[in-house]
């Protein structure tokens, strides 16, 4: 790492870009994956870095979801490894998940590697052979017969359109994280948090952690995707406005 001052506006940021950096060198992180990441930051920015009202509610019902799942699972791929492995393990622990890796340019060294960052997190990583079970024309096809291709409910975060709308339609329950509420992915989920994975991960997790039952059954009972991708919209038009005025 770079001798960053912490005293920078862009610190955190600043940071993680480095830290996805020493990532790709690794092989963990594709180039690909930082062009995808840079694309997120950037509606981060249109947000204001926080976490929304709309995005604690969605955080809150993501914990719902995975609480009442008989099989939930959370694919990871290398971006997401990188950034919140940590987190990840907290998570898996709290609310019970699987967790597999899934990636869209896959290589058996490349999956070893994010399972080895994984397990080194503390997370117990669902591995073994993998076969290709979804009805997709690239790598993310592949996953386990027993792990995602089983699961009721996935939580997919930094995840692609393509295979998100192929788990919808194969009748899973489908969480996402994303920033773009524009995206594919955002509008073909179940679910979908339009936070920062490093922001949304903990609030799920204490959230698991928190949560009364028949507060679960209200969230699911009242979940409306459409609703919160609609006022996570609101609230980039609303500050883009803000900024022009």
């Amino acid at each position: 790492m770079s001798d960053i001052p912490p005293s920078h506006p862009r610190y955190k940021s600043l940071v993680t870009r480095e830290r996805l950096a020493d990532f790709a060198r690794q092989g963990i992180v594709t180039l690909e994956g930082l062009t995808s990441h840079g694309r997120g930051e950037a509606f981060d920015y249109l947000i204001g870095e926080r976490t929304t009202e709309s995005a604690l509610l969605a955080e809150r019902t993501a914990a719902a979801l995975l609480l009442t799942a008989k099989h939930p699972v959370i694919s990871v791929n290398g971006n997401a490894a990188a950034l919140a492995a940590p987190a990840i393990a907290a998570l898996q622990q709290a609310s019970g998940a699987l967790v597999e890796v899934n990636l869209f340019h896959r290589t058996e060294e490349r999956v070893q590697k994010i399972e080895a960052l994984l397990a080194s997190a503390g997370c117990d990583v669902f591995s073994g052979e993998a076969e290709q079970l979804l009805d997709l024309p690239h790598d993310r096809a592949w996953c386990r017969r027993d792990g995602m291709y089983a699961a009721d409910v996935v939580l997919v975060p930094l995840e692609d359109g393509d295979r998100c709308g192929v788990l919808v339609g194969m009748g899973k329950t489908v969480i996402a994280i994303d920033l773009n509420p524009l995206s594919r992915t955002a509008r073909s989920a179940t679910l979908t948090v339009v936070d920062e994975l490093t922001r949304a991960l903990p609030r799920i997790t204490q959230a698991c952690r928190e949560l009364p039952a028949d507060e679960q059954k209200r969230l699911i009972a009242t979940l409306n995707n459409h609703y919160l991708l609609s006022e996570a919209i609101c609230e980039m038009t609303g500050r883009l406005k803000d900024a022009l005025d």
